[in-house]
């Protein structure tokens, strides 16, 4: 609908520059520009190279995205972007890159919560989300489970990681295995061609005493590391299938166990998934078959919109828009251990009126 919020999203919390334009809920642009190859020689992200990345993709980047839209900047109703958590240098790209944007056009700025974004993607999918949201999100720095009764203002964390992330997992045993960076698409790959039984790896805080829904995986890296390296001693060849889908049944066993268990006893029914590792292949189906079996329906977006990309911040910015959610100050800062309890960062207000005869100024000088 013509009258729903426009609204463009900048997402730059890791390696990814991330555009993505919004109608409401529909999505009209999803651009992406990865560093993934220039990272892939370390074994791992270099915040500095991110960085750099960042700067070089932004403008084309965003002028792509306007072009897949098929608007212009000036019909923009908000410009929104990953304001945390995220690498810090990265982050501060994208920051810089909106308050610009939104000074120059004359357009509400919105810093929002990536946490947040990965579950408001959904709703470009699937439609609004219900409240509350019970939320899993996956991915190579967060492993969390969230109970959302509102996005836009009221995101509460039921457990997390207390060490590795998952998607840092998979990237760590793909490094003892020889498979490269990034470890997740890989490890997922020749998962499908190994045995997820052949190899009893253990089950992270999966005890009775053990918190309900927080997470461990370091103690599974390291039993998978030990096992891959006393197969080497010996001089026996490892089997990588096995290690791979045995590795991964360990994962997604534990995440999909307890984001039901959570769902159940908050009286939710309905779970979502979301962060990078919500693409793997294994999660998606063995979430579905836990739910199926509890009565909870399970909301999962496409691979494309799981991954960091600036759609997810454009559908937050645009849910802001809708709820009348006051937008951020120009003095808007990154804060790269930004809480998912703040959705959002309204910033200092007390200046909006000078802002707004900036604004003005701003497109005389600029969009004359």
């Amino acid at each position: 609908m013509a009258d729903e919020p426009l609204v463009l999203g900048i997402e730059t919390s890791c390696d990814e520059t991330g555009v993505g334009i919004v109608r409401g809920t529909t999505l009209l642009a999803n651009a992406v520009a990865s560093s993934v190859d220039d990272h892939a020689r370390f074994g791992g992200v270099v915040p500095e190279i991110a960085s750099r990345a960042h700067l070089e993709a932004m403008v084309p980047t965003i002028e792509r995205a306007l072009k897949d839209a098929g608007v212009t900047a000036r019909d923009l109703d908000g410009v929104a972007v990953t304001a945390g958590p995220g690498l810090a240098g990265a982050l501060l790209v994208g920051v810089s890159a909106a308050k610009a944007y939104a000074y120059a056009l004359g357009k509400p700025l919105y810093g929002v919560n990536h946490l947040a974004s990965h579950i408001c993607v959904d709703q470009l999918e699937h439609g609004p989300l219900p409240e509350p949201t019970m939320a899993l999100l996956v991915s190579g720095g967060h492993s969390s489970l969230l109970l959302a009764p509102d996005i836009t203002s009221d995101v509460r964390p039921m457990g997390a990681t207390i060490d590795d992330a998952a998607g840092e997992a998979f990237d760590k045993i793909a490094r003892v295995l020889n498979l490269g960076f990034p470890g997740g698409p890989v490890i997922d790959r020749l998962a499908k061609e190994g045995d997820p039984a052949a190899i009893a790896f253990p089950r992270g805080l999966s005890g009775p005493r053990d918190p309900a829904y927080d997470f461990s995986f370091s103690g599974l890296k390291t039993a998978v590391a030990r096992w891959v390296e006393a197969k080497r001693n010996a001089g026996e060849d490892v089997p990588v299938r096995d290690v791979a889908a045995s590795f991964q049944e360990a994962v997604v066993d534990v995440l999909t166990r307890k984001a039901v268990r959570a769902c159940k006893d908050q009286g939710v029914d309905h779970l979502m998934i979301g962060g990078g590792v919500a693409a793997n292949s294994r999660l998606r189906a063995l979430a579905e078959e836990r739910c199926e079996r509890a009565g909870i329906r399970l909301r999962v977006p496409r691979p494309g919109l799981c991954t960091d990309n600036g759609a997810m911040v454009a559908a937050l910015g645009s849910e802001m828009v809708a709820r009348n959610r006051p937008p951020s100050d120009l003095g808007l800062s990154a804060d790269s251990s930004l809480p998912v309890t703040d959705p959002h960062v309204p910033g200092d207000l007390s200046h909006a009126h000078d802002h707004d005869h900036l604004h003005e100024l701003s497109k005389e000088n600029l969009y004359s």
